[in-house]
């Protein structure tokens, strides 16, 4: 099933979990653990969620950022949380990235956590400053005559890995990647100029583009996005394999009672499904996914393998 049709049926849905929906109610503030610095597209979607349903929860929902390490501080603190409900994961693809770029890391996507819902997906872009390369050939060009860097929101984020995919097709050897605590300070950098491009999700760098500060060279969608119809997709660019389509949601810690799991749930789809919410996710280039929670476990069982593969091909790896 589509996510436009997820949300149609969310109403269905809604209502065939309207009697669990009601068996737990948390107890104190939620907490939604943040892998990134404030200030991004992950948070700001965080944000606006928690403010939608901490109403019908009955108590505060608060973003909380833990960057640092890929995201690994985040999603540790949160495998190791107690799965009461009250500490959530702003999980994202590096979730899964990670345990193959790390040597080691302490928590396993599958068995330590539990998703709760996916909330959107979206693509990834490459974007310059408004007075960068014009096009992609020129950015190409450029790259190629001389030393150049992009930035990424961070080590092992799937901007990184995107990038890296994208440098080994073009043949850039000396387009250096430079790694960020998040795609706020990333961007804030490109403006400054202190770095030449950056690949990110499409919804933290939309309104940049439509102001006129960035200008998107390319996304990585199966097509064009409606928020930027104007910008190609690699395909078009020439770049036939580069199909990168992220996702975020909501995980708890493993061992969460299914009452609070599908309480979670209904609220966010209900969330989800709001005009207003739909009109800035899709201003932003964001999709919704909504549904129940299996449609992100079966992402996280298809992207473990598939980022394995693009470690293994990249050489990426950390420390």
């Amino acid at each position: 099933m589509t996510p436009r049709r997820l949300l149609l049926a969310l109403p269905a849905l809604l209502a065939a979990k309207s009697g669990q929906a009601q068996s737990w109610a948390p107890t104190r503030p939620v907490r939604l653990v943040l892998p990134l610095a404030s200030g991004g597209s992950l948070d700001a979607l965080a944000r606006l969620i928690g403010a939608k349903i901490s109403p019908a929860l009955g108590q505060p929902v608060m973003v909380e950022p833990r960057p640092g390490a890929g995201g690994n501080l985040a999603f540790e603190h949160v495998a190791r949380a107690a799965p009461d409900g009250h500490t959530l994961l702003v999980g994202w693809d590096s979730l899964v990235i990670n345990p193959a770029l790390y040597g080691r890391v302490t928590y396993d996507p599958l068995r330590d956590f539990v998703p709760v819902i996916q909330t959107i997906a979206a693509p990834q872009t490459l974007v310059v400053r408004a007075e960068g390369p014009r096009d992609l050939p020129a950015l190409l060009a450029a790259a190629r005559s001389g030393p150049m860097s992009w930035a990424s929101p961070g080590n092992g984020s799937i901007g990184h890995l995107t990038g890296e995919m994208f440098r080994g097709a073009a043949g850039l050897r000396d387009f250096e990647h430079v790694p960020y605590r998040g795609a706020a300070p990333a961007a804030t950098d490109l403006l400054a100029g202190v770095v030449d491009a950056l690949w990110v999700s499409l919804p933290a760098v939309t309104e940049h583009v439509r102001d006129g500060r960035f200008r998107a060279l390319l996304v990585t969608g199966e097509a064009r996005s409606p928020a930027l119809p104007a910008v190609p997709t690699a395909r078009e660019a020439g770049f036939a394999d580069l199909v990168v389509v992220s996702w975020q949601g909501l995980l708890a810690p493993a061992a969460t009672p299914d009452a609070v799991l599908g309480r979670l749930n209904a609220e966010v789809n209900a969330a989800l499904a709001t005009d207003d919410l739909r009109s800035w996710l899709a201003a932003q280039g964001s999709e919704p996914v909504g549904g129940q929670p299996e449609i992100l476990a079966a992402q996280l069982r298809a992207d473990l393998p598939r980022w394995a593969e693009v470690v293994r091909r990249s050489g990426a790896k950390l420390d």
